[in-house]
């Protein structure tokens, strides 16, 4: 075989393989195929597009390993093979990477600068907001665009060096041309069917980045804190006391509430309490999210200091004192409700500061009047945080647009559910998640957002004889004109200088909710209002790959707007790949700085061995990965090399187009490995790629630790027959392991295929059972496996050599299987270089005797 090197190694395959996947399209999308065939000969994959901000990590290998594994099997079971990529590039996480990477922040009111250069360009390290430049939109949007670009460059890159056989003529951005065409489509379909509204009303807000925040994108963090008491006044001169950890909300209070079973306060209930220091009349209230066995019991109602309070607001109907601005900071105009002297002047001591420093300020004054009772209690409980941010939510009141989720129709939430319910989930358990998030939504979906690099709402609001805007009837584009910015794009029916002018228009100036876009990677990937025939032949799709912690967010976003386009769900399958996790167990990822970069470790291990990996783990199971010792990676490197090795070892026999499997040993080694495909091909339909990886390999190291040894010197043998049997056996195994093998190691089973074989091994027929030689029992193999081990033990309790000759040796098995060993004796003889073998009844498989050879016993 002239194709097989001298020496056979992993180092290096890469970039060979990968030149040659891409110069003869191995893994392009065939539409002319597809269109013959028709849908149900595709399967097609609505892939991640992994953030283009920094770098990727190990938790990406993880993950995209499991699906390339399925994209792999599924394009040599002869399906045509739908797998694009995509980058998700908008949104809060580029524009802070640009922030630090430039030294640069966005200032709207900025004019632009058309050669503008940064102050900096990638220094390493992180740039204090103060420090930042201010620069116009225009000028930060270019920024974005140049590193994302850059950013994409090498995650495209280290892609490949992985092996993951997408079809890179599929590729998008979640800020390309087309995503935002197909973005502002939906949201204008959604605005025109009544689904996308706009609203004034409390808005999760995080004053560091000065946007918006969805339920979705909510995290809990445990906070130190206190509890203070204070005391309200009753008309008839008594108090009721409440205790409270945000007393600096005390100017917002609109009511007091406790639950209406609750003893205590049930005579209280409508009556009024005046509010101490800023002496404003509020009611006393009943609702049964008022929790008797917290605090007092009873506890104020202001706008807004937590989520409850915004219910109790909307289902009381209670007035709006909003005193937080949008930079954290309290407002500089009291609420009308405060009309005392006293009261304003207490406000005078708050406007303006900080919600700390205004906690310090109020809880002085109510010490001074002597409303504070006691000293405040310290407490630690969760707080709300937007997930990327590092402070406090605040609740302030803004105009967002909304689309309907689920949860104020139910209509919507039980179709939500009964689609979540036909979805195939891998595993299973899974599903569970969606449907809690489903059931447990609290408003609908928040999708604008006070930021700059992403997909711009396509309104625009006209403006009044006073210069106000009518929000109530925003001006839409045609859909033609898709995409447009409304902020530099001017409204149709106008020019560019009646922005902002009475009688003219003003553009709306919020981007969508990164989410809003990527819950479209369907629509956006597979041609949906621009390619009806691609449309058809991908949707809905075969597979949606994930992680669990965006089962809530790109999961279920992505359902609702299939739900709201088409009434069905966008896929047939979701397979979801569980965490990765330090040897601490503890989730790795880039806030918690535990993060692992991949490159080093590809570089170092090989493709192969990290891809191995992350296969041996299955869907929804976490996984521990410990840089300083990664054992299943070097496990997975000596299994590569081993393919090698071993093909070269098969392929140095001569082969002869008469050779036919005849001898009981080697038909029962591929007896043994049709068991293998057929159970391999079975757990690969159930998407169980682990337990198919796991049977491959354990049956590959009997093959060469036991098959390939006993039948080697047969191989190497005088009987023609003999030796055909077993060089037609080891070929044709060869065959189907490599083939077994691919969607693992793919670059190892590409090398030994091609020095053999025609063509890609990658699009090479998936094995079938019927494909190997039949008429042999598994149970030979088996057992002379076993015969073999006793052999080698017996010569290493005599502290032999394996290679000393033996003059004779009896091997003990049971009766029913006397005959089974037998057939196999002639290669166990060859292989132990015993002169005289015999095989006999005995309890178990063992040698029961063995006798050295003359030489050794001298």
């Amino acid at each position: 075989m002239t194709n097989v090197p001298d020496k056979p190694k992993l180092e290096g395959l890469e970039a060979k393989w990968g030149r040659v996947w891409e110069d003869d399209r191995t893994y392009r999308f065939d539409r002319a195929a597809a269109a013959e065939g028709g849908r149900s000969c595709v399967y097609s994959i609505d892939t991640p597009p992994p953030t283009a901000s920094g770098s990727l990590h190990i938790g990406h290998v993880f993950s995209y390993t499991h699906t390339d594994v399925i994209a792999r099997y599924q394009r040599m079971s002869g399906k045509t093979v739908f797998y694009p990529m995509g980058w998700d590039d908008n949104g809060l996480p580029t524009e802070r990477r640009v922030q630090n990477y430039y030294g640069v922040r966005c200032d709207p009111s900025l004019p632009y600068e058309p050669d503008f250069v940064p102050p900096y360009n990638g220094n390493g390290k992180s740039i204090k907001a103060a420090d930042q430049q201010p620069i116009s939109r225009r000028n930060f949007i270019e920024l974005c665009e140049k590193l994302t670009v850059e950013d994409e460059k090498q995650f495209e890159a280290l892609w490949r060096d992985l092996g993951l056989s997408v079809d890179w003529t599929q590729s998008y951005r979640t800020i390309g041309e087309e995503s935002l065409k197909t973005s502002q489509h939906a949201f204008l379909n959604s605005l025109k069917r009544g689904e996308a509204y706009q609203a004034m009303a409390p808005t999760l807000w995080d004053i560091t980045f000065r946007t918006a925040v969805a339920q979705a994108e909510l995290e809990d963090k445990e906070q130190p804190s206190a509890y203070h008491r204070v005391a309200f006044h009753r008309a008839d001169g008594g108090t009721i006391e409440i205790e409270t950890t945000r007393p600096e909300l005390l100017p917002a209070c609109v009511a007091l509430v406790a639950h209406p079973d609750d003893e205590r306060y049930a005579k209280f209930f409508g009556t009024t309490v005046t509010t101490p220091v800023f002496g404003v009349e509020v009611p006393v209230l009943a609702h049964h999210l008022a929790q008797p066995d917290k605090g007092a019991g009873i506890a104020m109602i202001c706008t807004f200091g937590d989520v409850t309070d915004v219910v109790w607001w909307r289902e009381l109907d209670l007035p709006n004192r909003t005193i937080i601005g949008f930079d954290g900071r309290i407002l500089r105009e009291a609420p009308s409700a405060i009309t005392s002297a006293e009261g304003l002047a207490a406000y005078e001591q708050l406007a303006g500061k900080t919600v700390f420093s205004a906690k310090k300020a109020v809880v002085e004054l109510l010490s001074e009047s002597g409303d504070l009772i006691g000293e405040p209690k310290p407490i630690t409980h969760p707080v709300k945080f937007f997930e990327k941010g590092d402070k406090p939510l605040e609740i302030v009141s803004t105009r967002q647009w909304y689309i309907t989720n689920g949860a104020r129709d139910e209509k919507l939430k039980a179709r939500l559910l009964e689609l979540g319910s036909e979805l195939t989930w891998h595993p299973d358990f899974m599903r569970v998640r969606y449907e809690n998030w489903v059931g447990g939504l609290s408003g609908d979906w928040l999708v604008s957002r006070q930021r700059f690099f992403g997909v711009p709402i396509p309104l625009w609001y006209r403006l009044d004889g006073a210069g106000e805007p009518d929000y109530s009837s925003p001006i839409v584009p045609d859909l033609a004109a898709l995409p447009v910015d409304p902020s530099s794009d001017p409204a149709p029916g106008f020019d560019e200088s009646q922005r902002g002018t009475p009688g003219g228009f003003v553009g709306e100036v919020d981007v969508m909710d990164t989410w809003a876009t990527s819950s479209l990677t369907p629509q956006i990937a597979g041609g949906w209002e621009r390619d009806a025939e691609l449309w058809g032949l991908v949707h809905p799709f075969d597979l949606r790959p994930q992680g669990q912690d965006i089962i809530r967010t790109w999961l279920f976003s992505t359902m609702l707007r299939s739900v709201l386009e088409d009434d069905q769900k966008p896929w047939r399958h979701a397979s979801i790949s569980g965490f990765i996790v330090d040897p601490d167990r503890k989730k790795m990822s880039k806030s918690k700085g535990n993060v692992v970069t991949p490159a080093d470790m590809l570089e170092k291990h090989g493709s192969d061995a990290v891809r191995y990996w992350a296969a041996s783990s299955r869907l929804g199971t976490d996984a521990a990965f410990d840089p300083q010792n990664p054992t299943q990676i070097k496990i997975g490197r000596r299994l590569a090399i081993k393919i090698l090795n071993a093909s070269k070892f098969i392929l140095g026999f001569e082969a002869s187009a008469d050779d036919e499997v005849t001898e009981p040993l080697d038909l029962s080694m591929l007896s043994s490995l049709r068991q293998v495909v057929a159970e391999a091909s079975r757990c690969f339909a159930s998407y169980d790629h682990a337990r198919a990886l796991e049977m491959t390999e354990s049956f590959f190291w009997t093959f060469c630790d036991d098959y390939l040894e006993l039948v080697k010197e047969r191989a190497y043998g005088s009987d023609a027959v003999a030796r055909g049997s077993a060089v037609a056996a080891l070929r044709q195994a060869l065959g189907v392991l490599q083939r077994l093998f691919a969607p693992f190691l793919p670059f190892a089973s590409e090398e030994a295929w091609s020095w053999w074989r025609e063509g890609s091994v990658h699009v090479a027929p998936w094995p079938e059972a019927d494909e190997l030689t039949l008429d042999g029992d598994a149970r030979v193999l088996e057992l002379a496996s076993e015969a073999l081990i006793g052999v080698r033990r017996a010569k290493t309790d005599a502290k032999v050599s394996q290679k000393v000759p033996v003059e004779h040796a009896v091997i003990t098995c049971p009766a029913e299987d006397v005959t089974l060993l037998q057939s196999a004796a002639s290669d166990l003889a060859a292989v132990g270089r015993i002169q005289s073998l015999s095989v006999v009844t005995g309890d178990a498989i063992g040698v029961s005797e063995i006798t050295l050879g003359e030489a050794e016993k001298a």
